[in-house]
């Protein structure tokens, strides 16, 4: 035995001690620059070859990177959005939580103001007749729009409610905005995995200093050269799979030797839930976002058709017995252009205004909170979805790019020793 171990370390130096050492940082050394390349940088660096675009990742004749995460921002994107569309928001339900009476009474005071003004420049510019009209008068012209004014609102409330997912496209909006902005894109992934990026980075030093044990015991029985940066490749490799191997299994908790384990990301289910759904409501599903893409998005036709609807009903409403004292003294093709007047500008000055209900909407909707309580109340299989993306979309990358860079410091370290 003793013979066994001096032929064994015939060939030992107190300098291989430095084996485990470097190879626990490149382990570290390999994920956290992994990692890094997996966010970024946010738009592709490097350059084309005879004016060819640059495409990416094995993207020739492109030299270059570009994080895979921006790389593949709408294929990122829409997974994303897929989870909150198919597993947590309904919008139709969501909607349904609004009360069109609410909305009326939040909108009454700044939709008087609109029709007052309105009312009297549409007239005085089209009926002369308006001007000889006494202020009495007027006023009660101005009462009946007081009364109509809520009705119309109500009654357009309703409808939308009803006709929303023709109106309000919430995929689309959250997609086209995670696109346009890879940094909040990259933002949700960094974030709802904070901790488990932070144990990719430091169980790269763990199982690079275990790894780098093995190594030295190798080399001292065979001392060949490829023998350092085969394992760098090995460590590079070995330390990215076993990290995302904990992070994500097992699913469901199981006990060994008493102990239980389960994937690190599912145990913190609660957690992540909470920070995802705030993150969620305050930069995506914002009252000011949802609004306007219901306003300017591919179906603001439609809206603007049910707005201007009600709107010509409530003129009519309005105008009464005046209607036919208009048509009368400036004919009905006058009323008719006062009506269109009057609902373009009313329908103009809508997105204006509607600020008036955010904060009543944003309590009647409670994006945060019901994000929040479904989220947490899924099963492991389905939560597992929000974070995996990010690996499961060229996985092979992260991993190769480690075990290259494990093998670029294992030369390295062939060098040192």
């Amino acid at each position: 035995m003793l013979e066994f171990l001096n032929n064994y370390f015939a060939n030992w130096s107190w300098g291989l001690l430095l084996i485990p050492v470097i190879s626990a940082v490149i382990g570290w050394g390999t994920n956290v620059l992994a990692l890094k390349m997996t966010f970024y940088p946010l738009e592709f660096i490097g350059v084309d070859i005879k004016g060819i675009k640059p495409i990416g990742w094995a993207g020739f004749p492109a030299l270059g990177w570009q994080g895979i995460i921006p790389s593949k921002a709408g294929t990122m994107a829409g997974k994303s959005v897929d989870m909150i569309t198919s597993k947590l928001i309904d919008v139709e339900e969501q909607f349904a939580r609004i009360n069109p009476k609410v909305v009326a009474k939040e909108m009454e005071p700044s939709m008087l103001r609109l029709a007052r003004q309105i009312t009297n420049d549409v007239m005085s510019k089209h009926v002369p007749v308006w001007k000889l009209l006494s202020n009495k008068r007027k006023e009660t012209i101005y009462a009946r729009a007081a009364i109509e004014i809520p009705r119309v609102t109500e009654e357009l409330m309703q409808e939308v409610k009803t006709n929303i997912t023709e109106v309000f496209d919430l995929r689309k909006m959250a997609v086209d905005q995670l696109m346009e902005n890879k940094e909040l894109l990259n933002r949700i992934f960094l974030e709802v995995g904070d901790k488990e990026f932070r144990f990719i980075e430091r169980s790269g030093f763990y199982f690079g200093f275990i790894f780098g044990v093995v190594q030295m015991l190798i080399w001292v029985r065979f001392g060949a050269w490829w023998q350092l940066p085969l394992g760098g490749l090995v460590v590079g490799y070995l330390t990215n799979v076993l990290a995302l191997r904990m992070i994500f299994t097992p699913v469901q908790p199981i006990k060994i030797f008493g102990k239980e384990f389960q994937g690190l990301f599912i145990k913190r289910q609660k957690e992540v839930s909470r920070e995802y759904s705030k993150m969620i409501a305050d930069n995506i599903m914002t009252m000011p976002r949802i609004f306007d893409a219901m306003f300017t998005g591919p179906a603001a036709d439609k809206l603007v058709g049910i707005i201007k609807e009600h709107v010509e009903d409530g003129i009519d409403h309005t105008a009464g017995f005046n209607s036919a004292l208009i048509k009368f003294t400036s004919g009905t093709d006058t009323y008719d252009e006062i009506k269109e007047i009057s609902c373009k500008r009313f329908i103009e000055a809508i997105p204006d205004n509607i600020h008036l209900i955010f904060d009543y909407a944003k309590q009647a909707l409670d994006i945060e909170n019901t994000l929040d309580d479904k989220m947490s109340s899924l099963p492991p299989e389905d939560f597992v979805g929000f974070l995996r993306p990010v690996f499961q979309e060229d996985e092979w990358k992260l991993i190769l790019t480690g075990a290259i860079l494990g093998m670029v410091a294992g030369f390295l370290q062939l060098l040192i020793i």
